[in-house]
């Protein structure tokens, strides 16, 4: 099976490109050969809007607003827009793609100096570094101030990504012990590591002294450490978010530290940057606050001048696989061939991330006489997997590539037969243990252009994987779809589609019903409870 790179229009061009960097940074070495850079630092927009159909590529930092006028002001010969840093909220995503244009950033530039402001917040935070300095200049030598030593204490760090991982190792370095959630981390990492791994979150705040976060910003992370997640910390302990506003609630932050609950922490980040005058940060006592500095470090801007230019020059050349933020479109050929597949592929991979993250193999067998080349079909499956479990943005180039660096590895088999349908994929997911390994199956098919779920563990059903997915096991015995369907009808909660499975009569059964609207934790939890249900899982397609 063939995996083929996605190429550029032009990428064999023989006259030099033409680059504008148009924001000011540090570029690096501009001279190139086969290329022609232009460096002018803070260009003026309409500058830019009548210069950019000279160029095959622009380079911007956040200044720059890469909107529908400026992407139509550059006409077709721009092919490029690269993004120094992480973020690209000044980039108009869906317009760029629909234009065909590549969006690259360089987000692994800023790591290091990321991870060590958080380590500075957690060390400022500590010893009261913001208390004393405040009351110090108001006039007041307050030398009777205890603060707290990080040797031999435990710090959680949640979300073991690039940025958490350097956190990890800056504690250990302090002789501090260091216990991480990460349900999309294999335990070959922690192992690497030498970090402790904590199963759930509340085992994390159960143990720990301090804790930190780093995890993307997704609707499963927001809000995610909350007044009861504080209230779980041990009295005296310490927060530090440096990652994304909003992760820990900020309302509930004030409340800890105002109730004496926690000792102190730190925010580099806001919900609404910059605050208003009247934010209630500003007033939190033993709170260190920084203006979203994580990337701002001399060395951070060096290194992302300089790597935002490299990778734009190789896209032009036609290597795309470092910073894609999105992905050029599949030829029409493909599209027409698997449009329903490379649906379906995204799809599994949602479904199992939700049922089994972290896995550090995913099996994958097509069945059957596909149209094309099913190559593209593992990308999209491993974009859903990964997504919303990374800072990176999986798309169909970097999906593979962000693999291998989680540690996933993939097994792909072809069998020309298919004995229930024409064709159909069948994924299974695994997460090694020391006693036995943990695995999850499922698989699909395609009808007409529909995908359709066809497998979910040993047991055949047949649905559209659409909106929320109630995938429930029991005794083959009657009356426990009714009893489900009766509680589902107490929350006013309507049932869209149903599907049966069972191994054999009398035996274990599944059953999995589509619904309108998701069930909340106690809802799931009442589910479970029922006498009649061995198990349940609630997925969002």
């Amino acid at each position: 099976m063939t995996n083929p790179a996605p190429t550029l229009p032009g990428s064999t061009q023989t006259q030099p490109f033409r680059v504008l960097i148009c924001d000011e940074m540090n570029p690096g070495n501009l001279e190139h050969d086969g290329y022609d850079i232009e460096y002018v630092a803070n260009m003026p927009r309409e500058e830019i809007l009548r210069r950019l159909p000279e160029f095959d590529a622009l380079i911007t930092r956040s200044r720059t607003k890469v909107d529908r006028e400026l992407i139509d002001a550059a006409g077709e010969r721009l092919k490029v827009v690269g993004r120094g840093g992480v973020g690209v909220d000044n980039i108009d995503l869906d317009y760029a793609s629909l234009r065909g244009l590549l969006i690259l950033n360089a987000p692994e530039s800023n790591n290091v100096s990321a991870a060590e402001l958080a380590v500075m917040h957690l060390m400022a935070a500590a010893r009261g570094l913001v208390r004393s300095d405040s009351r110090t200049r108001a006039g007041v030598w307050d030398r009777k101030y205890l603060g707290q030593e990080l040797k031999d204490r435990t710090l959680g760090i949640v979300g073991l990504g690039r940025i958490g991982s350097i956190v990890a190792s800056r504690a250990q370095g302090l002789r501090m012990n260091v216990v991480a959630y990460d349900p999309y981390v294999p335990e070959t990492k922690f192992e690497r590591l030498d970090v402790r791994r904590a199963e759930t979150l509340d085992e994390l705040l159960a143990q720990v002294d301090a804790i930190t976060v780093h995890t993307p910003l997704t609707d499963e992370t927001r809000g995610m450490i909350g007044a009861e997640e504080l209230a779980k910390l041990r009295p005296g302990a310490i927060a530090v978010n440096a990652a994304r506003g909003g992760i820990i609630d900020e309302q509930a932050l004030v409340d800890a530290l105002t109730s004496g609950h926690l000792f102190a922490a730190g925010v580099d980040v806001f919900v609404d940057e910059p605050p208003t005058p009247d934010h209630i940060f500003l007033t939190a006592p033993n709170l260190g606050i920084t203006a979203h500095l994580g990337a701002n470090t001399f060395e951070a801007q060096e290194r992302v001048g300089a790597e935002i230019v490299e990778r734009v020059l190789a896209a032009l050349k036609g290597d795309v696989s470092k910073g894609a933020v999105n992905a050029p479109a599949l030829d029409a050929k493909t599209m027409e061939a698997l449009g329903g597949y490379l649906e379906l592929g995204g799809k599994l991979g949602k479904i199992l991330a939700q049922l089994i993250p972290g896995a550090e193999e995913l099996e994958i067998t097509f069945r059957g006489e596909f149209p094309a080349d099913p190559a593209p079909v593992v990308s999209s499956l491993l974009v859903g997997y990964l997504s919303g479990s990374t800072d990176e943005h999986p798309n169909m180039i970097n999906a593979r590539a962000l693999a291998r660096e989680r540690g996933l590895s993939l097994a792909i088999r072809e069998v020309p037969e298919s004995p229930d349908y024409q064709t159909e994929v069948i994924v299974k997911a695994v997460v090694h243990g020391d006693d036995r390994d943990r695995t999850r199956t499922v698989g699909g098919t395609v009808f007409g252009r529909s995908a359709r779920l066809t497998r979910l563990r040993d047991f055949r059903v047949e649905l559209q994987p659409e909106g929320f997915i109630l995938i429930a096991s029991n005794q083959d015995k009657p009356g426990a779809v009714a009893k489900l369907s009766n509680l589902l009808g107490t929350w006013g909660i309507n049932i869209a589609g149903m599907a049966l499975g069972r191994a054999e009569r009398g035996g274990q059964a599944l059953f999995t019903l589509t619904l309108d609207e998701g069930l909340n934790a106690e809802q799931l939890q009442a589910v479970r409870d029922l006498d009649v249900i061995d198990s349940a899982f609630l997925v969002r397609v």
